[in-house]
């Protein structure tokens, strides 16, 4: 038995918001979030949890980033969407409910606008949130960091890459420790 706010892989599904190409040069750190995404990513596949990707307007502001793409298979289906919250948009809604999860891990863009938007709202679906502290940005830091403070206030629990991966293995005896291990050196 797990405490409730422990990541459970029965109950589990990623979110990536809006990690968009368009971001790439006005957010410093966005190399480095790509990367932590990707890995993140890469680990729910090895772990087959489910993963829903959304796109804010990508005629205007591109695609995922290259970084995440090479994670995904060719035929992954992605969430468009115009609302800043990820539940504004009603496909996203369905893929989440699909899932069965009432837990979802977050990241993307930016921290302070989509992010905060899309965490508010599935709270009040009552769904668990837990913020990839190390996959979150904003163009200016004190966005970001206003966006997690508020954010946990309200109930999201801050977590990380590793922290979830792990959390969902639950036991180094995992079958697929080893493989996420690796994934994370």
């Amino acid at each position: 038995m797990s405490h409730s706010n422990i990541l459970d892989k029965d109950k589990t599904v990623l979110v990536v918001v809006d990690l968009q190409e368009a971001f790439r040069h006005p957010i410093n750190d966005f190399s480095l979030i790509a990367s932590r995404t990707s890995i993140v990513v890469r680990g729910f596949q090895i772990l087959n949890l489910p993963i829903i990707i959304t796109e804010q307007y990508p005629k205007g502001l591109g695609r995922t980033a290259e970084e995440v793409l090479f994670s995904l298979p060719p035929e992954f289906e992605f969430v468009e969407k115009t609302a800043f919250s990820s539940c504004g948009a009603l496909p996203f809604l369905e893929k989440l409910r699909a899932t069965g999860a009432s837990q979802v891990v977050l990241c993307g863009l930016e921290t302070h606008v989509c992010v905060n938007q899309t965490a508010h709202d599935l709270l009040m679906e009552d769904i668990q949130v837990h913020v990839l502290t190390d996959c979150v940005s904003s163009r200016f830091a004190q966005d970001k960091e206003s966006a997690l403070r508020k954010m946990q206030m309200n109930g999201v629990i801050p977590s990380c890459v590793e922290m979830a991966l792990f959390e969902l293995m639950r036991n180094a005896k995992h079958g697929q420790f080893k493989e996420i291990q690796q994934l994370i050196k």
